[in-house]
């Protein structure tokens, strides 16, 4: 998986088509990713401690990696992701531009 937290993407497919926002959270193992306002859900929440206020909050919920794309912060536009070894360090690359992301 080539979509790590704090990337800029953009969603490719479904009911959030075309929405650009920051990965929260990246589990590559089930390959999903949770992207900022985007698969909003409601959750019903008690509250558990003596104080605290229970009621209805929004979650964003994961989707899969493959349904987003990453954003050149260069040239600002979707690209896939490449590789490329540099010093010693294996680098992920813009296909577009060849910046680095």
């Amino acid at each position: 998986m080539n979509i790590r937290r704090d990337d800029k993407v953009v969603v490719l497919s479904g009911k959030d088509k075309g929405v650009e926002g920051k990965v929260l959270k990246a589990d590559p193992k089930a390959g999903k990713v949770v992207v900022e306002g985007v698969n909003v859900a409601t959750k019903h929440q008690k509250p558990r401690k003596q104080g605290e206020e229970g009621g209805i909050i929004k979650v964003e919920t994961p989707i899969y990696a493959c349904k987003v794309m990453v954003v050149c912060p260069k040239c600002k536009k979707p690209t896939r992701v490449a590789h490329k070894l540099t010093d010693g360090k294996k680098v992920r690359v813009c296909k577009k531009c060849g910046g680095e992301l």
